[in-house]
């Protein structure tokens, strides 16, 4: 298992920047992956920004060129720095990682951190 805690979110103006901080309970090296989710109400969750295997990246094109994921293994910790902010991001930001154990693959979720952009 896998406890993941994040913080940073908030409310910003359109423009500014906020920087969300995922805490792991474990070494991030042995979480298959992890990344960021964005869900609005009424909508599905939304991948926003991750790492996959290695240490490759993707984004959704909406963040493309605004947001940045990165991690500090000493710390057990994933960042997703957003920069630009536009009203249109507003929603709850989730740290996600998935672990491999044995043929299976398990999803871990942390509590959630709102982020409003006011226009």
């Amino acid at each position: 298992q896998v406890q993941l805690v994040e913080s940073g979110g908030g409310l910003v103006q359109a423009g500014g920047s906020l920087r969300l901080s995922c805490a792991a309970s474990r070494s991030i090296f042995s979480i298959n992956a992890m990344g960021w989710y964005r869900q609005v109400p009424g909508k599905q969750r939304e991948l926003v920004a991750g790492f996959a295997s290695g240490s490759s990246t993707n984004y959704a094109d909406s963040v493309k060129g605004r947001f940045t994921i990165s991690r500090d293994s000493t710390k057990n910790t994933v960042y997703l720095q957003m920069n630009s902010l536009k009203p249109e991001d507003t929603a709850v930001y989730y740290c996600n990682a998935e672990v491999v154990r044995g043929p299976g693959k398990y999803d871990y979720w942390g509590q959630g951190t709102q982020v409003t952009v006011s226009s």
